[in-house]
């Protein structure tokens, strides 16, 4: 069983998270300039064994695609063409980067943390992508 790796993608920054060899526990891997982010995972790929790729896909509060859409759709089509044999899932991603600030509060980060490190909540909202991916029904009902 490979690791399951989550990608929240940003036009400056992408939050990468993965799972453990058993899928059981989400954690934060990087954070990534978009523009180097598909060779970053190229590497990753060559030393680790990944089953899929799961892709934060914005919307809108009415359900419908966001704005961000359009920028996602041209790094996913490239990561296909050059991962091919790994597939891509997409996964709602409303209120994650809501849910990482929360969650990076509560978790006691100290707020000059919070400033200088400007990739702590694309990474959080990676991991809040995944681990609800992990808890959803469609992943559940796969493993039985």
């Amino acid at each position: 069983m490979g690791r399951i790796l989550a990608i929240d993608y940003g036009r400056k920054r992408v939050g990468l998270a993965v799972t453990d060899p058993l899928q059981l526990i989400a954690t934060p891997l990087a954070t990534v300039a978009a523009h180097e982010v598909v060779e970053y995972l190229q590497r990753y790929v060559a030393e680790n064994e990944v089953e899929r790729f799961v892709i934060g896909e914005p919307r809108q509060m009415n359900g419908e695609p966001s704005e961000s859409q359009r920028y996602i759709t041209p790094f996913v089509n490239r990561l296909r063409k050059v991962l091919p044999e790994i597939p891509v899932v997409f996964y709602d991603e409303r209120f994650t980067s809501v849910l990482a600030h929360r969650a990076i509060i509560e978790g006691g980060v100290k707020k000059m943390t919070r400033r200088t490190d400007k990739g702590l909540v694309d990474r959080v909202s990676a991991v809040i992508i995944l681990q609800s991916y992990l808890e959803s029904a469609a992943v559940r009902s796969e493993r039985g």
